[in-house]
This record gives structure tokens, C-alpha cells and sequence, in this order.
């Protein structure tokens, strides 16, 4: 945009993410203003809108068509993802998207095919773990050739408690996604195949937790370990291993115990936690800062949908592995030009 005034944003789906993301835009980011909300739950959205003085909107598409939205930020369930992608793309609206991109690999290829179709990017993907500082000194350290040539890579990504709506699948493509996207970044190495092995449950219980061995293009084998029923609270660790030595976002010495001890539990019974809105806070502002900031630049960053594609053919590869197919090959596509 070249108006010297706020970037209005509207949002879409208004749980624990799209809440924090409010917050964020309000105390944070100075170009950016919240005009309009939506939530299923109409209390909940009248709350947050009077809050940050935003209106609200009768539907999300109401929202998306809006003159008085210059940028939207969907928040909403997985399974409306494409969708709502689909209808921004069609009003020429910039677009923040949590992940995934959709719940499909043709559904992500849909999105993708639109905004090629566009002629300009408008998506960006959430992966904050780009705009953490931590990970982004990670990735420098790799590319600088700190531990010479990378061997492999340790995953561990844990949760205090799973959402209700979790499914074995889901623990792929909704949180190994991060790691599925997050991999190929730190190394620029594209990943070829993925193997997932789950830790035996009883009949109908959530497969938890799950590891991945993945492979990427240059030969570099990777360990993810999810686990989204962890008790005693968020945990992300990442370790990158080479012919020179290693670097990892953790301490290399000590020992500690963390537990999901009962005192632990809310009055509802679910674990009281950060999660992952503390630990990636700051990850979460400069990503909402520099969405905000290539609109009003005109200049895109940050994860784009092919990327989130990218992500998808990974993840539904991962699940047709977990579901029995063993090593599964990662669908290799050519790169859009409006990607390269």
C-alpha cells in the first residue's frame, strides 16, 4: 500500500491463536490496525472487538468483502483454510494464513494455482518459526558453515495437551507440519521421503506420540519427535549435526526433570501452560511486522503458499506412512516462476 495509514486488518477466527494475533497487531505493530472481527462465537468476537475497538462482522466472507479491511488474517479450523484462501485471493485481499494451507495436497494446489492465476503473491503462510530469533541464528550458523556439512538433524516438539479435535493424523499435519516446513529452511534442502513410527495404544486412542525419519535431497536423515499430550508444558528442541561439530537451540549440558504433576491442572482439567504462544512471542511480532510491512511496501515476504504446499505433500506423505506404507517418497513438483 502507498497510504501512509494503518494497514485494517480483518480476522478470521478468533481462539488461543487468532486472539493472540489481535493483541499482537494492537500493542505491536504500529502500521497495522484491527477494523473488523469474525468468530463463530458471536459473544466471544463482540468481546475482542470492543476490546480493540474493531466491528464485527456477520460472516467471514462479509469480513473478506469489506471495504474498510485492507488485509486479512485467517485463524479459523484447518478444514476452512482453502476456503476462506480461496475467497481472499478472489477480492485481491493480502492474506496472513495459519497453517496448514488446506487439509488436502490438491486443496494447497488449489490455492497455489489461484494465486499464480492472480499474477502476485497475497498469501503468507504462518510458519512463525522463520521469524524466531533463535532459528533464524540457527539457520545463519548452518549457511556459514559452522558445523561443516550437515549430517543430520534432532526434532523434539511437544505439547502440554492435545486440542479435542486432535487425530493421529492431525498430530502430522497440523503440528509435524512446523518441523516439515521448518527443515528444508534451515538447510535449503529439500525434503525426498518420510517414515513414521507411532508408540503402540490401546484400539481408537490417539496415536501419541509419533516419530519421523526424514530424508532430504543432499542426504541429510532427520528425527522428529511429536508428542502433543506431553503434561508438563511446550517444548521445542532443535539440533543440527555435522562433520565439524553441532548447533542446537538448547544448552548442551545439565539435567532436568519437567512433569505434568497433578497441581498442574486448571479447574477444567487441562495442563496450565505458556505454549507456544510465549515461547515463539517474539516470533509472532516480527512475523505480524513484516507481513504489515511488505503490504504496505508492496513487497511480499516470508513463507508463501508454495511453501505451504510444499509442507502439505510432506505431511500427507508422512500420514500415508503412518497408516501403513512405510517409507513413503515425497512428491518432488516444479516451483511456480511466481515463487522463484
Amino acid at each position: 500500500m502507498s497510504s501512509p495509514e494503518a494497514v485494517r486488518v480483518g480476522v478470521i477466527g478468533l481462539g488461543a491463536m487468532g486472539a493472540a494475533h489481535v493483541e499482537t497487531l494492537e500493542r505491536w505493530v504500529p502500521g497495522a490496525s484491527v477494523a473488523q472481527v469474525f468468530d463463530v462465537d458471536v459473544g466471544r468476537a463482540r468481546a475482542i472487538g470492543e476490546r480493540c475497538g474493531a466491528a464485527v462482522a456477520a460472516s467471514a466472507e462479509e469480513l473478506i468483502a469489506s471495504a474498510g479491511v485492507d488485509a486479512v488474517l485467517v485463524a479459523a479450523p484447518d478444514p476452512l483454510h482453502e476456503s476462506l484462501a480461496l475467497t481472499c485471493l478472489a477480492a485481491d485481499k493480502p492474506t496472513l494464513l495459519e497453517k496448514p494451507i488446506a487439509t488436502t495436497p490438491e486443496g494447497a494446489r488449489r490455492v497455489v494455482e489461484a494465486e499464480v492465476a492472480g499474477g502476485r503473491r497475497l498469501i503468507q503462510l504462518g510458519f512463525m518459526r522463520r521469524f524466531d530469533p533463535a532459528y533464524v541464528d540457527l539457520r545463519e550458523a548452518v549457511a556459514g558453515g559452522a558445523v561443516g556439512t550437515v549430517r543430520a538433524v534432532h526434532c523434539v516438539h511437544r505439547n502440554a495437551q492435545a486440542h479435542p479435535s486432535h487425530t493421529s493424523d492431525s498430530v502430522l499435519v497440523n503440528s509435524m507440519i512446523h518441523e516439515l516446513d521448518c527443515v528444508p529452511w534451515l538447510l535449503d534442502d529439500p525434503l525426498t521421503s518420510v517414515t513414521v513410527f507411532a508408540s503402540r495404544v490401546g484400539a481408537g486412542a490417539l496415536e501419541d506420540l509419533q516419530v519421523a525419519v526424514l530424508e532430504t535431497r543432499g542426504g541429510v536423515v532427520v528425527t522428529v519427535e511429536v508428542y502433543v499430550n506431553a503434561r508438563y508444558g511446550y517444548d521445542i528442541h532443535t539440533e543440527i549435526v555435522g562433520t565439524a561439530g553441532t548447533v542446537s537451540l538448547t544448552p548442551p549440558y545439565g539435567v532436568s526433570v519437567r512433569r505434568g504433576l497433578s497441581d498442574t491442572a486448571g479447574v477444567d482439567g487441562r495442563v496450565v501452560d505458556g505454549g507456544w504462544t510465549s515461547r515463539f512471542l517474539d516470533a509472532y511480532r516480527i512475523e505480524l511486522g513484516a507481513w504489515i510491512d511488505g503490504i504496505r511496501s508492496g513487497r511480499p515476504v516470508g513463507p508463501s503458499a508454495w511453501d505451504g504446499h510444499l509442507a502439505d505433500l510432506a505431511a500427507f506423505a508422512a500420514v500415508a506412512s503412518r497408516q501403513g506404507g512405510g517409507r513413503v517418497t515425497i512428491p518432488q513438483e516444479e516451483c511456480p516462476e511466481l515463487y522463484a
